[in-house]
């Protein structure tokens, strides 16, 4: 496997953990608003970076 897949697949886990986590935050009402939305965008930014990755990268076997 790829080490940019693997990478991507990874980046791309911790964006979906950190946006439920931000999910769950919003609707309990806990939490800092600064501290949620700092964690809701890097989180959006590491899904989004994953995913490319994996999109982008061709398979050479």
């Amino acid at each position: 496997m790829n080490l940019k897949r693997t990478f991507g697949a990874i980046l791309t886990v911790l964006g979906i953990i950190g946006l439920i986590y931000t999910g769950v935050q919003v609707i309990q009402h806990t939490g800092q608003a600064t501290t949620l939305i700092v964690v809701g965008i890097i989180s959006i930014i590491f899904f989004f970076t994953g995913i490319s990755l994996v999109r982008n990268t061709k398979d050479e076997a």
